[in-house]
């Protein structure tokens, strides 16, 4: 060997030895409970991680400190949009020929520059035609949900993106073991994205926008955010953007957006799960480390905002219940000043015990509301919404806010409410520890709003240390007339305009196509991870109290947290009164307590209390703190003995109630819920089997609390999972739950009962809005057949449960005819029922017949990729492995078994026969159980603007009335 070859050798030694061996520094804070190491790299790019061993997952975020604030004045939402922009590729993966697919992406570049000048109709509609053919050409070498293939392809979960306004984050939750196929294609994917499938994705956006139209929340927070910054983009953007922004896009701004702010000293990387922090950040700047940092970030500045010195309102319309937002602005999300805004929302409203609980709701004043405090990068609000009663004007409603706000400056309110307010806040952060995605959205909040890590940690000691005094002090100084005020009346919003949709040539799938990148990736081997099902044989501790209750015990041993149940096997199918009696009994006291009592001692001991009716079963669960289960469990037993009927308070109630069924009649969603339990149940389902206005009225309040007080004398049992041992906690449950000398059996009910599907018919209920909601339904009467849950299992995945099945696809990515679009065949819940296929869409009105007709082909002709197909296999094999089951969970799995007739985890079932099963056995099963079958569609929609004609090709069309879906 020459010298220079020798020399060439030891250098090449040395520089392996010296990557091997980088000395990665880090910081961490003394006392953090979560470990949290933070790197920064070389070009900037900083790295959040800890470790949680309970679940051999990793949940990810990666955090780009730029959002809505950054928009250029002239495209808004523009951030938002490359937020989806960021899942088409790069010249790696999404593509068969990025070299030739190049001068096409150029001249659609160029077009729309172009077509977002011009304003005469004619000359757009031409213009938009050549983009749209130009966009064929290049749709040949486009590979959409490429980037889902590959997050599939290694197991990963929650695949999404989000944008505000000072943040675009995108999350994934991947295997432990996928780190550095992770790291890859994060890598390449920001460092090179490429914009291409740009106008089909510009339609998914524009759906976004409708859906957000029949939201009036989403129109009080925008005019709020207006008041309280008006000359700031947090008041005058959206983050969605304006309608004419939407429409006309410039990919050179998107281009130039992603280029000044997708750098790696404005980015942070947020890990929380199962792995070796040290390997972990040397796979990250294996990858990341050739990410060239800029060295002029920047971003605009904008003028400081005025303080407001006067009350400013503003009024919005829409469909929704009336109600109204007020808020206070405070300094930016570095500023310990939201410290005290935070504890001063609780102190207003926590559910239970806060001065909007006890002195409004409690008594009923007005229908409900809450506080909340928001922080944000450049500003801070305290927040309170309100709804009115019956006949109440908002005004009255303001009335009564201002009041508890001149409550807590005077300082009335119990000197006790602090402190618990404090500890339950500790409870709620001791909750979060246990979450990967709680501590990595910690990680999130502090990079975005320029908070140190050890301001958030010591964030409970400083809090725990504010007295009373200082809050009074605080609300004093900074909570008087300089709030804003939005009135949400109900009336037709005029500001709304409908754009008609383009006219768009689907693209090809390419569903066979795979780029070579994602080829390595699939191929990739890395270390598996074993699979580990639950074994209620060993992970269950079942025993029995001496009364002879039945106990299932899980213990948890990471925190000092519990969960107790009491289970009971009958629920509103046998009593619909269970439904209210849990409600009425919220407003009640004892022999010994008052109602604000039984609320300020829950909250006092950290802990809280529910009574939960389903179809079937009833739950009374205790969760909080377990060194204080004694004293909860009495206070529910307590309750449940001495609670005193309150004749007025009933009466008050059911004014309540009345009200709320009146507002879910002009809410979109409750409508489609209420319209879909018709379609899928007929008359008697979970929806209408309520009890009436008039059955309230004329119901004694006394039998309401006999019928919870002779729960006791019921079959049920013990459900636990906590830090107490087997022996203990039946000491507890033996010393502190009342039950009668013999038990009888539940009482039995009326089962809600799926209809089946006889013909093609359309079930259109009424609703105006932009958009239509639709739910097509088939239910050919067949029961559960375990044997055939793996290919379910397997189906749902390659067929309709995500981005990378095929309904996303087909009415999303290559046709651009809906935001929201899934399918899956469900399976029964319980022994006796049925499987049946639902598929839900949501669509601008004028794309309904195009979603039916794109649906209808797909689920009668189902596309057959051999690529797809093994992917979704591959997915499916991944998750499974890495699930977990933990501590409560384990009793709910145990009793989701029980109720089908198991007594075992039939995802074990599940994971070892996916591998045997072909893409033809799919087929098969498809064609068998759901092709041109005959198809019930749901539609929530405004009539006069649907294509009827085309309906009633479908089939006979039952319009359905709001009073029918409802009962009421």
């Amino acid at each position: 060997m020459s010298i220079k070859s020798i020399m060439v050798a030891l250098l090449l030694v040395g520089t392996a030895t010296a990557m091997q061996a980088k000395d990665y520094k880090y910081q961490t804070v003394k006392g953090d409970p979560t470990g949290t190491r933070i790197y920064t790299l070389d070009n900037g790019l900083r790295v959040y991680l800890s470790v949680n061993k309970e679940t051999p997952r990793i949940h990810t975020y990666i955090a780009v400190k730029t959002g809505s604030r950054n928009d250029p004045a002239e495209t808004t939402g523009l951030a938002h949009y490359l937020e989806h922009l960021m899942f088409k590729g790069t010249k790696q993966f999404g593509t068969t020929d990025a070299e030739k697919e190049a001068p096409l992406l150029k001249d659609i570049e160029e077009r729309y520059e172009k077509y977002r000048l011009l304003t005469d109709p004619e000359q757009r509609k031409n213009a938009y035609h050549g983009i749209d053919s130009v966009s064929q050409v290049a749709a040949k070498y486009f590979i959409p949900n490429e980037y889902d293939k590959l997050m599939s392809s290694i197991g990963a979960e929650k695949t999404n993106a989000y944008t505000s306004n000072d943040v675009t984050c995108y999350t994934e939750d991947i295997p432990a073991n996928e780190v550095e196929n992770w790291a890859k294609i994060q890598a390449d994917r920001f460092q090179n994205m490429v914009i291409r499938g740009f106008h089909t994705e510009l339609e998914a956006v524009y759906e976004e926008f409708n859906i957000g139209l029949t939201r009036d929340g989403n129109k009080e927070w925008q005019a709020i955010s207006k008041l309280l910054m008006p000359t700031h983009p947090y008041g005058t953007q959206t983050t969605i953007g304006t309608q004419e922004h939407l429409k006309n896009p410039s990919i050179v701004n998107i281009k130039n957006y992603f280029n000044r702010y997708y750098v790696p000293n404005n980015v942070a990387i947020c890990m929380a799960g199962d792995m070796d922090p040290d390997k972990v950040i040397a796979t990250i700047d294996k990858y990341f480390s050739s990410w060239k940092k800029s060295d002029n970030l920047s971003f605009p500045q904008f003028p400081k905002q005025k303080p407001l010195t006067a009350p400013r309102d503003t009024t919005v319309m829409g469909t929704e219940a009336e109600n109204i937002m007020m808020a206070w602005r405070f300094d930016g999300g570095n500023s310990l000043q939201m410290d005290t805004v935070d504890v001063i929302s609780t102190i207003l409203s926590n559910g239970k015990a806060g001065l909007m609980d006890i002195n409004l709701a409690q008594k009923m004043k007005y229908l409900g509301g809450g506080a909340f405090a928001m922080t944000m990068a450049e500003s801070g609000l305290l927040a309170i919404s309100a709804s009115p009663k019956e006949g109440q004007s908002l005004d009255d409603v303001k009335k009564l806010v201002l009041g508890e706000i001149e409550n807590l400056k005077k300082g009335n309110f119990a000197d006790d409410l602090l402190p618990a307010v404090i500890n339950n806040m500790k409870l709620d952060y001791y909750h979060a520890l246990e979450k990967n995605k709680e501590v990595a959205d910690m990680y999130v909040d502090a990079f975005i709003n320029g908070q140190e890590w050890k301001t958030v940690v010591e964030r409970l000691d400083r809090i725990s240390k504010i007295t009373k005094a200082q809050i009074v002090d605080f609300a004093n100084k900074h909570l008087n007339n300089n709030y804003a005020l939005v009135y949400k009346r109900q009336g037709e919003d005029t500001t709304q305009k409908k754009i008609d949709k383009p006219q768009i040539t689907p693209i090809p799938s390419n569903r066979d196509l795979q780029s070579d990148f994602v080829k390595e990736i699939i191929l990739s081997k890395t270390t598996p991870i074993q699979p580990r099902f639950v074994d209620f044989n060993k992970d269950l501790v079942k025993t029995k109290t001496k009364k002879g209750l039945p106990v299932l015990y899980v213990p948890n041993k990471n925190s000092g947290l519990f969960t107790l149940a009491f289970r009971y096997d009958f629920g509103l199918e046998a009593d619909n009164r269970l439904d209210i009696a849990p409600d009425y009994l919220e407003f009640l006291g004892t022999n010994k307590l008052t109602p604000e009592q039984v609320k300020q001692r829950f909250y006092q001991l950290a802990c809280d209390y529910s009574i939960s009716a389903g179809a079937d079963n009833l739950n009374i669960t205790i969760t909080g703190l377990n060194e204080n289960m004694p004293k909860a469990l009495w206070l529910v037993e307590h309750l449940l003995a001495n609670a005193k009927v309150d004749n007025v308070a009933y009466k008050q109630l059911v004014e309540l109630i009345k009200k709320v069924r009146k507002d879910r009649r002009s809410n979109q969603k409750y409508n489609f819920t209420a319209l879909t339990a018709y379609g899928t149940y007929g008359a008697y389902n979970p929806i209408r089997n309520q009890m009436s206005n008039d059955q309230l009225d004329k119901t004694n309040p006394q039998t309401l609390l006999n019928l919870l007080k002779s729960l006791r004398n019921y079959k049920h049992e013990v459900l636990y999972c906590g830090e107490s041992t087997p022996e203990e906690l039946v000491k507890i449950i033996d010393e502190g739950h009342a039950i009668g000398k013999t038990l009888a059996n539940v009482p039995q009910g009326k089962r809600y009962a799926e209809t089946k599907t006889l013909e093609n018919e359309v079930w259109l209920a009424p609703y105006e809005a932009k958009n239509i909601y639709m739910r097509l339904y088939n239910n050919s009467g067949k029961g559960w057949n375990l044997e055939q849950q793996p290919m379910v299992y397997l189906f749902n995945e390659y067929f309709g449960t995500g981005m990378n099945g095929i309904v996303f696809q087909e009415l999303r990515e290559t046709r651009g005819l809906a935001y929201s679009a899934g399918a899956r065949y469900v399976t029964p819940y319980r022994m006796g029922g049925n499987e049946y296929l639902q598929a839900e869409i949501i669509s601008q009105n004028d794309k309904m017949m195009d979603c039916v007709r794109a649906f209808n082909s797909i689920i009668d002709e189902m596309p057959q990729s051999d690529k797809a197909f093994e992917l979704a296999k591959q997915a499916s094999m991944k998750r499974i492995a890495t699930e977990r089951t933990t501590k409560f969970a384990i009793i709910n799995a145990y009793k989701r078994a029980q109720r089908l007739g198991l007594d075992f985890d039939v995802m074990e079932r599940v994971y070892k026969e996916l591998p045997k099963i072909t893409l033809k056995e799919m087929v098969e099963f498809e064609k068998q159980t759901m092709a041109k079958k005959p198809l019930r569609y749901m539609i929530l929609g405004d009539e006069k603007n649907l294509d009827m004609k085309g309906l009633e090709k479908i089939g006979k069309i039952k319009r359905v009335t709001t009073q029918e879906i409802f009962g009421f």
